[in-house]
């Protein structure tokens, strides 16, 4: 028998950890029947009853299957419910951001992020990629600090106080030398973000750029994202930077909207 085999498949296939593979089948299956004994799900996946036990424990050690004791039954844990709730959550918001954002960066010329909070770090979750021959463009999933940049000081600004002390008890590291690195100089910014509802950043993360950025936010009046433009420093003008805080603002406006009629 002659087996086709698709080019890079070996490769492919020489990455695969089967133990996670394994405990991503050990989740669907406690999807499909919750409240099962070890016993009954090994034979479900073909798996040895010590194999399955040892799968459920790392699983119910991190949040995602939890253990009935008195029965001796397994179900989906909490954590799996939390990444359900992030992938929807993000999922409706760059739904709605998405036109948004084309428009914001057609009417710019400029790079245009959106930028969530996980912890005490920013992530751009989506881009856009600016129209000039001089552009700086930021890639998806790129991961940043809360205490510099221009959506990352708007979440950062707009957290709650907990997360703010725990920025602003850490060392804060300077990326340029513009970068707040002064615990009460950083206060005071994040009170006049609160104060204007935007934010312009200038050289203070990416040296020669610039970034203006307002919060966006949920159906119960939480602060879940920011949307910025960006570029180079250079370009910004007070003409443009009076233009763009205005179509930011206008784009943040439009995309909490948005969440809030979906």
């Amino acid at each position: 028998m002659v087996t086709s085999t698709a080019p890079g498949a070996a490769e492919r296939k020489s990455y695969r950890i089967d133990a996670v593979a394994r405990a991503l089948r050990v989740l669907e299956a406690l999807g499909d029947t919750p409240g099962i004994g070890v016993t009954a799900l090994a034979e479900k996946l073909g798996l040895t009853k010590s194999i399955a036990f040892r799968l459920l424990q790392t699983l119910e050690e991190d949040g995602y299957v939890q253990r009935d004791e008195e029965r001796a039954i397994y179900s989906l844990g909490y954590r799996v419910a939390l990444l359900g709730e992030r992938v929807g959550r993000k999922g409706a918001l760059l739904q709605v951001a998405r036109p948004v954002m084309d428009a914001l960066r057609d009417e710019t010329g400029e790079n245009v992020n959106l930028v969530v909070r996980e912890g005490t770090a920013a992530i751009a979750i989506a881009t856009r990629e600016g129209l000039h021959s001089i552009r700086l463009f930021a890639q998806t999933g790129r991961r940043g600090p809360l205490h510099a940049g221009g959506a990352s000081m708007v979440l950062l600004a707009y957290a709650e106080p907990s997360i703010r002390d725990r920025v602003l008890d850490a060392p804060l590291e300077r990326f340029s030398p513009h970068t707040i690195t002064d615990p009460e100089r950083l206060r005071d910014a994040l009170l006049l973000i609160r104060s204007n509802r935007y934010n312009v950043a200038t050289n203070d993360l990416d040296d020669g750029a610039f970034s203006v950025a307002a919060p966006i936010q949920n159906t119960a009046g939480e602060i879940v994202a920011g949307i910025s433009v960006a570029g180079a420093s250079a370009r910004l003008d007070e003409v443009r930077r009076a233009s763009y805080i205005e179509k930011v603002v206008e784009a943040a406006a439009e995309i909490s909207k948005r969440l809030t009629l979906g």
